[in-house]
């Protein structure tokens, strides 16, 4: 449309406090990220966002829109039960709320939630040796990096308590047979997860495309020492933006360029 808006959504800056509507902001650039990379699919998978307050409410897609359409005003308000908080034009995807709202609920850190159908992060997903220490950004997720086993499409909610169980106190997570999830406490975090453990799985299909036999595992010795490294990291204080943060920062310009209108 010319305006930039979706038919049937309408501006809502002005009905939302500004806490929420910076959240809407950055989800829907998340969105807008993951189309701009080729990561969405159709209008299926989901990102969402923890909304700031007591209540528990998140932001999800609307489920008929596709990533490169959504803007903040668009994004659907549901509680942890699944019910719209507010009217809109789209519903939700209910395999998605059963995933987001475990993990929203199970996580105090889940600010942000990312869950995709990628062509490589499904084909290692669906590998019995899972993410293989293969090179160094593999090195840097497999630590951070849990398994759940495929269940089915995702409409029971009793899968929720197995699914966090899986995840424990990870933050990245291949559901096999399935896809890939990060998760963030920030959106530039939560974008970072998922992109490494994204590019990794690409690495590992074009390192395994020759077959497994003439594939080089990593060193053990360096395979712990990036562990201590991940480990290690987040601890202590600095004056310095964080890497997340500098990282958003320049993502945010990225979808300012390529895709503008994420922010209406």
């Amino acid at each position: 449309m010319a305006d930039g808006f979706i038919p049937g959504v309408e501006p809502i800056r002005h009905k939302v406090s500004d806490d929420e509507w910076r959240v809407r902001v950055d989800l829907a650039a998340l969105y807008r990220l993951a189309a701009l990379e080729g990561w969405d699919d159709l209008i299926f998978t989901h990102v969402s966002a923890r909304v700031p307050g007591p209540e528990h409410h998140f932001l999800i897609n609307p489920y008929g829109l596709r990533f490169g359409e959504v803007t903040a005003s668009s994004l659907v308000k549901i509680d942890l039960d699944g019910n719209l908080v507010e009217p809109s034009a789209y519903g939700i995807n209910y395999a998605g709320f059963v995933i987001h709202s475990a993990i929203h609920a199970a996580r105090e850190d889940a600010h942000y939630v990312i869950h995709f159908h990628t062509d490589d992060g499904i084909a290692v997903s669906s590998q019995k040796e899972g993410l293989l220490p293969l090179n160094q950004r593999s090195l840097g997720v497999i630590p951070r990096l849990a398994y759940h086993d495929y269940e089915g499409v995702a409409l029971h909610l009793d899968e929720r308590e197995r699914l966090v169980a899986d995840l424990g106190d990870k933050t990245l997570l291949l559901l096999r047979n399935h896809g890939t999830l990060a998760l963030g406490a920030s959106p530039g975090a939560a974008w970072l997860g998922i992109y490494q453990l994204e590019k990794a799985c690409t690495a590992q299909i074009r390192a395994l495309s020759g077959g497994r036999d003439g594939v080089l595992i990593a060193p053990q010795a360096a395979q712990e020492e990036v562990a201590r490294l991940v480990a290690g990291q987040g601890r202590g204080t600095s004056d310095r933006a964080s890497t997340a943060d500098l990282a958003w920062a320049a993502l945010l310009r990225r979808v300012d360029q390529e895709s503008p209108g994420y922010d209406r």
